[in-house]
């Protein structure tokens, strides 16, 4: 998984498997869903990201052990 913002667009994506990107769909406003020839979301698109994400340039990650609840 790959996540990229772009400060000069404003964009946030978040590329979940690197693929050829064979349709996009706008799922509200400002939210980009691609998808791979079989349907499988492949990337995640948000427009004007500094509005609609607290901090898009810093990235938090956790990893729940299997097993675990959260």
């Amino acid at each position: 998984m790959k996540v990229i913002y772009d400060g000069e667009s404003d964009t946030l994506t978040v590329i979940f498997v690197e693929a050829v990107v064979a349709e996009s769909d706008e799922d509200k406003p400002g939210v980009i869903l691609d998808y791979d020839g079989a349907g499988n979301l492949v990337s995640l698109e948000i427009l004007d990201a500094s509005r609609r994400v607290g901090m898009p340039t810093q990235i938090e990650y956790q990893m729940i052990p299997v097993g675990a609840s959260s």
